[in-house]
This record gives C-alpha cells, structure tokens and sequence, in this order.
C-alpha cells in the first residue's frame, strides 16, 4: 500500500522483527522483483552511461555504474591529491636561528648615507632621554622601510597579570622582560629577512651585560648597532615628569637609573648627549653615529 507524504509509517505488525527479517530465522529468499522504479524527482546524471554492446565498449565489459544513480553500491575513487598553492605573498621565510650580520652600505652609495642601508639599531637609555620619540621619528624620515619596535610597548600586551617592576622586581617581572626583549629580537629579524630596517628601545644597564647587551646580541645578533642616549639628570627629571601611567617613575628612580647608565662612558659603544637637541636634531646626530659605526663596528 502507498501512503502520501506526510502520512505516518504503518504500525509496526506483532511477531516480527525489524523490516525485511522473519522472526526466528532470516528472512526467506525473495524472487528478485522489479527494479525500483525512478525518484520522485530528477536526478543529475554525472553523463550518458554506455550501455553494453556500445561502440567502445569491449565485449563483456560492464558498463560503469553511476554513483549518484539510485542503488549504487559501489565505492567512488578517491580523489587525486590537490597540490598546494605556492606562496605569492612575497614573504620571505626567516632562516631559523641566522643572526643579523654586520650592515654594510649598498654598492654605490655614499659611506656616510645610511638612509639606504637595511639596519638594526638598539637605542639605549633611561627613562626620559627620548628614546621613543627619537626612534619613531627616525624611522618614520628614512628612505627605506623602517620598524620601531618599542620594548616597553611589547611588555604592555600583557593585559592581565602584568608584572609592573615599580610594585616591586621580582622573579614575574624579570620573566616577563626576558620574554619581552626574546619577542622584540625575533620581531627585528623577521623584519630584516625581509629588507626592512628596525630600530628598538630599551634602557640597558652597562653593570648587566649578560642580561643587557649579550641578551640583545643573542636574539638579533652581531650586527645590532647599539647607540647611546644620555641627556643630562635635569633634563631626564624633566622629561619624566611629562609622563603618565606606568611609564612615569619616581625622582629618586629616575636618578638611580641616570647614575648607573653613566657607566656607558668609557664602554666603547657611541654616546649622544642630546640635551640641547629636538627630536629631529638628535635623529640627524643618530644618522652620523651610525654611519661611523658602520664603516668601524664597535666592539661589544
């Protein structure tokens, strides 16, 4: 009997089991009916099925069955494996571990032109001496690409549970100035595998090497161009009293820095004493220092 759609199924008959089996034993054999007629609806058809007997068709073959045709019982082949889309970005993959070697001018330029030179160059200093305004300045005039990459700022994504050292240093506040220099160091490399220069700020302490200038040789590597910035203790008293949050330190903090960054003199790594400069002065006197340190690396 046939039902319209939508009717429900006929009830289920005492003293049989599921559709199909005879209670006690399987289900009889059956002669083979009819084949099942055509779908309420059409069908797509993958293409005209080659009946037996048909031009091209070797005697006795048997015509390839239709996967979408009702009763197939087959297994469709697996699919030829796609091949990837090559990269077209133009991204340059960073060689694991290669550090940054020491720049070089490009062939034809003038030795004291550094505007097209790819380079890495770690700004030292304490807090007030214009690291940050003088970085980005200088990044933003040069002819070349150029990234500022400000330690202070890659510490400050850590939203919740950040380690502030002026509540106090401890072991969490250590770790996360390793892990911030760590990030800042893979960023500036990344950076130049793909031709674009970087400058990075931090306030390195010359009585800290391991932790300062090694951990910063590590990370980027030999060809870093260190550069001090140290203006005199009014200036940098000045200067951090302009600032907010958690940015802004302590008199008493402020000199204790200033006193030991003077430890630089004498270190061999160039010293700018921008007191008397504006930003765009001190970047100017950055440029020249670096063209020196380019032609005669320092050592460090």
């Amino acid at each position: 009997m046939q039902h319209a759609v939508g009717d429900p199924l006929p009830p289920h008959q005492p003293g049989h089991g599921p559709a199909g089996q005879h209670p006690g034993g399987p289900a009889p054999q059956q002669p083979p009916g009819p084949p099942p007629g055509p779908p309420a609806g059409p069908v797509p058809q993958a293409g005209p099925t080659p009946h037996p007997g048909a031009p091209g068709m070797p005697p006795g073959a048997a015509p390839a069955q239709n996967p979408r045709a009702p009763g197939f019982t087959g297994q469709v082949p697996p699919h030829a494996p796609v091949a990837p889309i090559p990269d077209t970005t133009g991204h340059v993959q960073l060689p694991p571990g290669a550090p940054v070697a020491v720049p070089s001018p490009p062939p034809g330029a003038a030795a004291a032109d550094t505007g097209a030179t790819t380079l890495a160059v770690l700004l030292i200093g304490p807090a007030g001496a214009g690291k940050t305004s003088v970085a980005k300045y200088w990044a933003e005039h040069r002819r070349v690409p150029t990234a500022h990459i400000s330690l202070d700022d890659v510490r400050e994504w850590v939203r919740s549970g950040f380690a502030d050292p002026q509540s106090g240093w401890n072991d969490h506040s250590e770790a996360q100035y390793r892990l911030a220099r760590r990030t800042c160091g893979f960023a500036a490399r990344n950076f130049l595998a793909n031709g674009i220069s970087c400058v990075l700020d931090d306030a390195v302490f010359p009585d800290r090497p391991v932790v300062g200038l090694g951990g910063w040789k590590r990370h980027v590597g030999p060809g870093l161009l260190p550069v001090v910035l140290l203006p005199g203790l009014e200036i940098v008293l000045e200067r951090n009293a302009q600032r907010s949050g958690n940015r802004r330190l302590s008199d008493e903090e402020v000199a204790s820095i200033h006193g030991r960054m003077a430890g630089w003199y004498g270190s061999g790594l160039p010293i700018i004493d921008n007191s008397g400069y504006d930003v765009p002065t001190t970047a100017q006197v950055l440029d020249d220092v670096l063209a020196r340190s380019i032609a005669s690396p320092p050592k460090w």
